[in-house]
């Protein structure tokens, strides 16, 4: 596997296991451009996420301001890996996971989002690994669920743990800014890393990644502080705008790649 491939399986590793995922789709993609499978679209949901859904949609009610305690709604009588899914993997919705390794065009991408609840204002997780005929690619960040100009406290919370770790990424050599326009870096984090990279350079980012991950798990298990408003109004408004192929143009050559109809089922599980 590519570096960018083994970086993101060994993500979604991680992330099955502290979530306890289960896949509850796999589909194939394919394109007019080559025979055969391109890459895949994956879904993973916490397990028993069914069957936990009242006690997420209760832990919802209490509101933003009580997510340290969701894990005590559910009640002494629940057992204790019921209080641990509602309480971490219960505020997580979904992950998705999509890859798109096409040869003849160079390209091998695999991208990872995992969404937190739409009542929860802990940040969703996102890391892209790229590589393209001539360099080396990355997105990491912590899509932010608040106003973080506004709720200093809740930016101090989810964010500010990543200054060391993001600063130490940027002193690599090998890294160069990638070409984001500001419209677009505007719905995601100042803690953004989006570069390009050295192949040497893409190789030495794995413990930024992890950094990055287990801060964003402590924040499941640990809640964040209120933010007030509607989050999960906030965060329907900001994924359309995110996944826009207005603002990201990355979606047309999705779409010249994989036709209209599999692009918009890629689009369609990032946006619920």
């Amino acid at each position: 596997m590519s570096l960018p491939a083994t970086l993101s399986e060994n993500t979604l590793e991680r992330l099955t296991g502290a979530l306890d995922l289960r896949v509850s789709q796999d589909v194939p993609l394919s394109s007019p451009l080559c025979p055969g499978p391109v890459g895949r679209l994956r879904v993973l949901r916490p397990e028993g996420a069914e069957d936990t859904a009242d006690q997420v949609a209760a832990a919802d009610q209490v509101g933003v301001a009580d997510q340290v305690g969701v894990a005590e709604q559910v009640g002494a009588a629940e057992q204790v890996g019921a209080a641990e899914r509602v309480g971490v993997a219960g505020e997580v919705a979904k992950v998705v996971a999509v890859s798109l390794v096409v040869p003849p065009i160079g390209l091998d991408s695999h991208m990872i989002f995992a969404f937190t609840r739409p009542a929860s204002t802990i940040p969703h997780f996102t890391l892209d690994a790229v590589v393209s005929a001539d360099h080396h690619a990355m997105h990491l960040d912590l899509v932010p669920r608040a106003d973080l100009a506004v709720h200093l406290d809740y930016l101090d919370t989810c964010f500010l743990p990543l200054t060391d770790p993001l600063e130490t990424a940027w002193r690599l050599d090998g890294l160069s800014p990638a070409a984001v326009a500001p419209r677009q870096r505007a719905m995601m984090s100042p803690w953004m890393l989006v570069c390009r990279a050295t192949e040497e350079a893409f190789a030495e980012l794995g413990p930024t990644v992890h950094t990055y991950l287990d801060h964003w798990l402590r924040l499941l298990a640990t809640g964040v502080p209120p933010a007030g408003g509607d989050p999960a109004a906030r965060d329907r408004a900001n994924r359309a705008n995110l996944f826009s192929p207005g603002v990201d143009p990355v979606w047309h050559q999705v779409t010249r790649l994989l036709g209209e109809e599999q692009c918009e089922r890629v689009r369609g599980e990032l946006l619920r």
